[in-house]
This record gives C-alpha cells, sequence and structure tokens, in this order.
C-alpha cells in the first residue's frame, strides 16, 4: 500500500512540474487552432464592360482579418492562351478597379496571405471582360496643355470613356493631335487597325481596347527615317497608301502577299502639302494619287506601279497633262472623261484638299476638292483620280469634275477656317469661328448660306465621316461638328445628312459632352 501512495505521491509532483513549465513557458509560443477560412459575397462568374469599375467586397464571415497582418491580391490569368500570363489587378481587402483588359474570358483569384506565416488562402472566379469600346466615335482632344487625349462615346453602353490612352506613358503624353483614322485589315495589321497621328509621334492602335505596344510605333513602317515621320494622314487606294510629312511625301506597297514599308521620299526636288489625293470611292489595283506641288504650284499625278517594267517601266510622278497622256495611250477614250473643261492651274496658293465619295457621272470615281488661291481670289477644283488599268470599279483613269470661283463666299479662307465636303450632293461647308456656312456648288455665282451658329462657342472640327460598312452608308452623308465653349470644353454634334438632304440649318443633332478641345473624330465601325 505504501508503494502505491508512493508512486501516485510522484505522478502528481511530476504533472505539478510540467504544468508549472508549461505555464512559465507561456507566450514562447502561439498554440492556436488553423481554421480554414471561409470567402464568400462575391458570385463565381462575374460579367464586367471594359473602362467600367470592378468593385468586389468578400465576406470572411466570423473571421476578422487585421490589414496590417495580412496581405491580398487579386489577379487575373487568361485562359485562352498557351503561356499563360498573369496580370494583378489590385492589393486590396475589397477591390475596386477600373477595367484595362482586353475584351476576354479570365480566371480572377483572390488571395489571402498571413504575413508572419506565409499561409494562404485563394478561391478563384470567371471573369468575362467585353469591350465597350467596340463601336462608336473615337474623339481625338487637345487638353490644356496641348496633349494628345483618346475619348470614346460608345454605342454599347451610351457611355462616354475619357482619356483612353493615360496608362501607356509612352505615347500618352505626346502633344499636338493631327488625327484619329481607321484603316481597313488590307491597309494594316488586322489586330491594330487605328492610327493615332500627332506633332510628337504616330503610332497604331490595337482593335481590343485600343491597347498599345512598342512594335506599334509608325517607326517600325519605315524603310528609313521611321522615328522623324509625322504623317498628317494616311490616305489608302489601291495596292498602297501614302502619307505626307513634313513636305515630303512617301508610299507604302500593300496586298497580294506584299507587306511593304514607306520607302524612299517620292517628291526629291519640290516640297508638297500635306494632303494626298486619291479615290475613295470604290476598289482599284494601279491607283493613281494626286499631290500639290507647294515648290512650283500645280498639281501632279503619282502612280506608282507606272514604274514595273510591265506597265512600261514609266517614270510615276508626272504632271497631271503628262498622266492625261499616259491614260489614253492605255485606255484609249476610256481613259480621261471631262465632266467640265478647265486647264490645270500653275502659280496658286494651296489651302485645303479633300477626297469624297462624290460621283456626278457615276464613274465610280469620288471626287478630291482642291481650294486655291491667286491675287487674293480663291478656286475651287474638283479632280477624279482612278485606276490605270480600270481591272477593278472604276470606269476611267483621271476626270476633271469641278471649277468655280469662291471668292464671293463670306470668310472662305480665313485664318482658322474649316471645310468639308458631302458625298451626296455638290456642296462645300466652312466654319469661321462658329458660324458653319453651306455652298451651292451646282449654281453661279456661288455664295456662302448661313446653316446655323453656335453661340458662345470656336468651332475646331468640321468633317464628313467616310463609313465602309454598307449599313452605315448613308451616315457618311452626316456633318461632324467639334465645338469648345468659353471654359474650354469640348462638344461633340453629330447632325442628319441623308434626310435632310444636306440642308443642316433645321436639324437637331446628336449632343456629346466632356471633352478637351476637339480635333478630330472619327465613328469605329463594328466590323474592327
Amino acid at each position: 500500500m505504501m508503494k502505491n501512495l508512493y508512486n501516485n505521491l510522484w505522478r502528481i509532483l511530476v504533472a505539478g512540474f510540467l504544468l508549472v513549465a508549461c505555464t512559465e513557458d507561456k507566450g514562447n509560443y502561439d498554440y492556436r487552432n488553423l481554421t480554414e477560412l471561409e470567402i464568400s459575397g462575391v458570385d463565381d462568374n462575374i460579367s464586367v464592360l471594359t473602362h467600367n469599375r470592378l468593385q468586389l467586397t468578400p465576406d470572411f464571415g466570423t473571421s476578422t482579418l487585421l490589414d496590417d497582418r495580412y496581405e491580398f491580391e487579386w489577379k487575373v490569368i487568361n485562359q485562352d492562351i498557351e503561356n499563360e500570363v498573369e496580370t494583378v489587378i489590385g492589393n486590396t481587402r475589397n477591390l475596386d478597379y477600373e477595367v484595362a483588359l482586353n475584351a476576354d474570358v479570365y480566371i480572377l483569384y483572390f488571395t489571402v496571405t498571413e504575413k508572419d506565416t506565409g499561409i494562404y488562402w485563394q478561391k478563384s472566379y470567371t471573369l468575362t471582360v467585353s469591350d465597350t469600346t467596340s463601336e462608336g466615335w473615337m474623339v481625338l482632344c487637345s487638353d490644356e496643355e496641348g496633349r494628345a487625349r483618346l475619348d470614346m462615346v460608345s454605342k454599347v453602353t451610351g457611355d462616354t470613356y475619357f482619356d483612353l490612352l493615360k496608362n501607356y506613358s509612352e505615347i500618352s503624353q505626346w502633344k499636338g493631335p493631327r488625327k484619329i483614322q481607321s484603316l481597313s485589315s488590307t491597309m494594316t495589321d488586322a489586330q491594330s487597325p487605328f492610327y493615332l497621328l500627332t506633332d510628337d509621334g504616330a503610332t497604331r492602335l490595337g482593335k481590343n481596347n485600343f491597347e498599345w505596344k512598342e512594335e506599334y510605333n509608325f517607326a517600325y513602317e519605315a524603310a528609313a527615317n521611321g522615328a522623324s515621320l509625322r504623317p498628317y494622314s494616311i490616305t489608302a487606294a489601291g495596292l498602297g497608301k501614302m502619307i505626307v510629312s513634313g513636305k515630303e511625301a512617301y508610299y507604302c506597297e500593300r496586298g497580294m502577299g506584299i507587306d511593304g514599308l514607306y520607302q524612299s521620299v517620292v517628291n526629291k526636288t519640290f516640297d508638297v502639302a500635306p494632303y494626298v489625293g486619291a479615290n475613295v470611292a470604290a476598289s482599284m489595283y494601279v491607283a493613281v494619287y494626286l499631290l500639290y506641288d507647294t515648290t512650283n504650284k500645280c498639281f501632279m499625278a503619282y502612280c506608282p506601279m507606272m514604274a514595273y517594267e510591265d506597265l512600261g517601266s514609266l517614270e510615276p510622278l508626272v504632271t497631271m497633262d503628262k498622266m492625261e497622256e499616259i491614260a489614253t495611250s492605255f485606255k484609249g477614250d476610256n481613259g480621261v472623261v471631262h465632266s467640265v473643261s478647265y486647264d490645270y492651274p500653275e502659280g496658286y496658293d494651296y489651302v485645303y484638299m479633300e477626297n469624297t465619295k462624290y460621283d456626278p457621272g457615276n464613274a465610280k470615281m469620288g471626287t478630291t476638292y482642291t481650294i486655291l488661291t491667286k491675287d487674293g481670289r480663291s478656286y475651287l477644283y474638283g479632280i477624279q483620280l482612278g485606276d490605270l488599268l480600270l481591272y477593278a470599279d472604276c470606269t476611267y483613269v483621271l476626270g476633271k469634275s469641278y471649277y468655280g470661283d469662291l471668292s464671293g463666299c463670306t470668310g472662305i479662307v480665313e485664318e482658322g477656317t474649316l471645310y468639308a465636303f458631302s458625298s451626296l450632293k455638290n456642296y462645300m461647308y466652312y466654319a469661321v469661328d462658329n458660324t458653319v456656312y453651306r455652298v451651292d456648288l451646282s449654281v453661279s455665282p456661288l455664295e456662302a448660306e448661313q446653316q446655323f451658329a453656335l453661340d458662345g462657342e470656336t468651332i475646331t472640327c468640321l468633317k464628313f465621316n467616310l463609313y465602309r460598312e454598307s449599313a452605315n452608308t448613308s451616315r457618311s452623308y452626316d456633318l461632324v461638328v467639334g465645338s469648345v465653349d468659353g471654359a474650354g470644353k469640348g462638344i461633340l454634334r453629330v447632325y442628319e445628312g441623308l434626310e435632310s438632304e444636306g440642308d443642316f440649318s433645321s436639324v437637331t443633332p446628336e449632343k456629346y459632352t466632356g471633352f478637351a478641345r476637339i480635333v478630330d473624330a472619327t465613328y469605329r465601325e463594328r466590323n474592327n
């Protein structure tokens, strides 16, 4: 019995010792149960539009997570490409993210990590991003510092999205916006059909959310001096396209398996005006382009494929009279058509040039209008440009379609005057300060008729947007007007043109606000 009592006493002493030891060591170790963190409050399938805010608030149930003890990460992975690309879109407990992802389907991961131990919990979701910018007005603005800012009026949502390029530091600070335009897939990479043209540089923009990559820079499209090229616009016709940078013209051939570059200067002995004429009304093969020589003050024709041996190894840059001779030798009576008769002008100063789809003779050749001045008077010339071989839709190679004296029109060539020519009827429009005028080119003498005035505003953009999709054909007759008010806020108006037959004096326009000073506006069609 004494032995049992001794053993029990010994066990009690040992137990007491261990209890004291554990008590004294309390605080050296953090003993606690590891429980699974429950994350809820966010749907498994999430849909969002680009440029909208994605706001998610997860629920952790009864768990209390202190921000100073935990790290949070929201990360997306593109599940449709072989090499998975991870993009972190947030590092806070609650996600508040302006969606800059391309339209696609992603896996979204939310990870909570305990800082001290590295233990983490993760939950995944399916994130579907749709593009708000797949159709609507691309509005190119100049902000208060002269920076090029691209905004978008989305037809998808009805909302306007501002400064779409702000996240691309390489191009977001470019100044001197010139033009925003789109080219067909035959004239550029189908994945990047848009061009941003500025004084500081030029670049393509991607079809998904206008994304930008270094290889989109215009320098990669030129054989030499690419980094210094600053196009005013890009004119595409036939199997090629042309630009003017500074006072020099460049040509790039593209099509039939050829992905060409802008080569050497076209005009080696004279300067050219900043716009290039071409037929934008029909498909062509051997296109004839129109340049204006500002050194010798005359029109010049450029048909680059004439230099090919199959076409006689001819000089591709010639006077208009010489181009008529060549056209006649190639196509006889179909070489040249004259709706009106005039001599090609010499010694005139260039003011403005614009390509239209207006085709008075149903020859599938749109008219290129050019405003020139001499001795204090102003003149308008209409020239039609076609296809040297007539393999496509054109009926003639060249044509003279209009001549008129604009000198009686109020403020026609004042500094800051803007011009636009209709493809519906034989009308031209111009804006002086806050007022838009129309000139009926079918009557003589030519006179200006006021269409409307925008009180307290200055007109900064006047144009007709030429659509490519057949469903939008009639919209090519709508007048697009950008203006700025006294506070420097830009306003975009679109006046319906088909039913009004080009009389915009009583048309109530579509109106969009919130822009900076508008320089250009181009409609993005759904096919892009």
